[in-house]
């Protein structure tokens, strides 16, 4: 005679068999997800992340590479090196202490003279270089003086979190700088003028490259006046215009900019702080064509905050004040400096790592 199972035991019985069931298809799906995110976390380690090219236009060496290498340090895979040297000129453990250093040259660079358009061809070819690399997203010029007011991080969250460029660009209503044999393939009204040490997007960046209409023009019409030899020994004019008449790296790539009408895609400022202010300077050294060099005298972390609070640039010739900003918040307006000599910035660099910034400037800046 056969025996009759309970009805209560059968249904608990499945109950059972499709709660094993929830539980191993619970397990396989977490097990599952787990695999995914381990997948794309290797995908995304492994995908390179957007890159700041740093394009140097050195006379020869690069005499601060070594707060370039502190600098450096923590920001592997999100920037790229390029120096403008003279030609022939090899970096590497005999002319420079920074491994970021070697190789970095380009190979068909060219003699640079100050004021000439050899500047604004070595510009272009340090560009050219840096546009091979597809994951390069911003280009960014400096000098040989510059050196960096903040750490990595800071400065490439700044940089990157705009689809702008930066380039410093205003009016020039100078007489004897816009030459008028540019006209008509430059009008006066797109003469612009401003700092070289531009930053650039990409697209920007490809315009410059690209260009072939503005810069014959610069070649042939935007030179400077020749200064006697002596000039050092005379009072400065009290018109400079009419002693050099167009310093083609000043006026090429904001000129540029504004004639293909794309000054709506620019921050029109420089992240890079220079001196102008010569009135004030007893040094007979300091007076002349080019902003004031810092000394090791000078630098110190006064001089350092002093820049750092900038948080406006007025404009004279277009009654235009720049509020900086970054991440819509009001920000400092300088990243870089300059000009400075190989003693300043090593006294700087040292009395960091002393502890001679205070707690706010030591959060934010390089050292």
């Amino acid at each position: 005679m056969k025996r009759k199972v309970p009805q209560q035991k059968s249904h608990n019985y499945k109950w059972r068999r499709k709660l094993l069931a929830a539980i191993l298809l619970g397990f396989c799906f977490v097990t599952f997800m787990l695999l995914m995110q381990s997948q794309y976390s290797r995908i995304m380690m492994q995908m390179p992340v957007p890159k700041i090219a740093f394009m140097f236009i050195a006379r020869n060496r690069i005499p601060l590479d070594l707060v370039w290498d502190a600098f450096f340090q923590g920001g592997e895979n999100k920037f790229s090196i390029y120096v403008h040297s003279r030609p022939g000129f090899l970096f590497n453990k005999a002319t420079t202490r920074s491994a970021y250093f070697f190789n970095r040259q380009v190979n068909d660079s060219i003699q640079v003279d100050w004021g000439e358009s050899s500047m604004i061809v070595a510009e272009r070819i340090l560009l050219k270089h840096a546009l091979e690399d597809p994951f390069n997203d911003r280009f960014l010029f400096l000098s040989d003086s510059c050196i960096p007011l903040y750490n990595f991080s800071y400065i490439y969250d700044y940089i990157m979190s705009t689809p702008s460029s930066f380039v410093d660009s205003f009016a020039d209503t100078k007489e004897g700088r816009y030459n008028p044999k540019m006209a008509p393939v430059i009008p006066v009204l797109n003469w612009r003028k401003g700092s070289q040490w531009v930053v650039l997007t990409r697209k920007h960046a490809e315009v410059v490259v690209g260009d072939n209409t503005v810069f014959p023009m610069f070649q042939q019409h935007c030179k400077r006046k020749s200064l006697p030899e002596f000039w050092r020994d005379q009072p400065l004019p009290t018109d400079t215009s009419k002693e050099h008449n167009c310093i083609p790296d000043e006026h090429y790539v904001q000129t540029l900019l504004a004639q293909e009408g794309l000054e709506g895609e620019v921050t029109r400022r420089s992240l890079t702080y220079s001196s102008w202010d010569l009135s004030s300077s007893k040094d007979h050294e300091r007076r002349g064509w080019h902003p004031v060099t810092y000394k090791f005298s000078d630098a110190t972390p006064m001089l350092i905050q002093s820049i750092k609070d900038t948080d406006n640039i007025y404009y004279e010739t277009e009654y235009r004040r720049e509020w900086c900003s970054s991440k819509g918040k009001p920000s400092p307006c300088f990243l870089f400096a300059r000009k400075f000599t190989r003693p300043a910035a090593l006294r700087l660099l040292n009395m960091s790592l002393l502890g001679a910034f205070n707690e706010a400037t030591r959060k934010s800046s390089l050292w």
